[in-house]
């Protein structure tokens, strides 16, 4: 995250929830958000924000108490290995750490250390990365609910690679009413980010999601995925949209994380059509709305 949006989230934390996320939407897509009879997935993710407000949420999306989620709903060993936790940067004993490891926060996405070889880790720049990731909100900035009550903690976890050697792609399975519908393929990530994605049967599909999509560049279809798909339904039932992300490593899947707004409700389809296409696929529940 910016500083610009970190200064921006203090100054706005006292704006209420819906004008804000008026606010965001418009200024994303040049239009108004129409929270009274959403129609488009970016639409009803904004309404989901608002109105769809479960406590089990929140430990879904918190890095760390989401693998005993996945634990208790699939059984053990589908989660990458846990290392350490830690309330603070300064409390990380990198000394007990193995040579290769994953530092990453709890609550946020972007303060991420991948750690190949600790005789080379510039541990100061390491833990400022970190600290500038333990200040970081989706929830205000993006008024993503789920994060609201996520304690901030830095984890550690075991380092993995794919059959690549050298990255782990990332296997992300949109769930609608506890039913996956494609996969996106997130691969590169940290050479140039690319996006593909597939249907069920692994064909590529037409349109792109906040990303170009790379037809050229042919992933194969993963050992695990039907394994993947059936976790997948577990982890996703019940709720109206949900993002089920995995790894594959030796031919078995992990859950890297659980995830209700892909781009924060503010992602770009192309053609623009599947924005409705996969709107329609949402099928909005009684409104929950949680008691600070």
């Amino acid at each position: 995250m910016s500083f610009r949006t970190f200064v921006l989230q203090r100054i706005f934390k006292y704006v209420p929830d819906k004008p804000w996320v008026k606010f965001k939407y418009y200024s994303h897509f040049r239009k108004k958000l129409n929270l009274e009879n959403p129609k488009t997935f970016n639409e009803k993710l904004q309404w989901l924000k608002l109105y769809y407000q479960k406590e089990s949420h929140t430990r879904m999306v918190d890095k760390c108490e989401m693998k005993a989620y996945v634990t208790e709903k699939i059984g053990p060993g589908y989660v990458v290995p846990l290392l350490g936790v830690w309330n603070s940067v300064d409390d990380i004993d990198f000394e007990k750490l193995p040579n290769q490891f994953v530092l990453k926060a709890t609550h946020d996405c972007a303060g991420l250390v991948i750690c190949k070889d600790k005789t080379k880790l510039d541990i100061e720049k390491t833990k400022n990365i970190l600290r500038q990731a333990m200040k970081n909100s989706y929830y205000l900035y993006y008024r993503e609910w789920p994060y609201k009550n996520v304690v901030p903690r830095v984890i550690a976890e075991q380092f993995m690679v794919d059959e690549s050697g050298t990255q782990l792609k990332d296997y992300k399975i949109f769930c609608f009413d506890g039913e996956p519908y494609c996969v996106q393929v997130d691969f590169d990530r940290f050479s140039g980010h690319k996006k593909n994605l597939y249907t069920l049967d692994w064909e590529l599909m037409e349109f792109s999601f906040n990303y170009p999509a790379h037809p050229e560049v042919e992933i194969a279809k993963p050992p695990a995925l039907e394994k993947m798909l059936e976790m997948a339904r577990v982890l996703s039932a019940g709720e109206p949209y949900v993002r089920v992300d995995f790894y594959s490593v030796e031919g078995k899947p992990y859950v890297g994380e659980i995830t209700f707004f892909p781009a924060s409700g503010y992602g770009k389809f192309v053609p623009e059509k599947y924005d409705r296409i996969l709107g329609d696929m949402i099928k909005l529940p009684e409104k929950i709305i949680a008691k600070d």
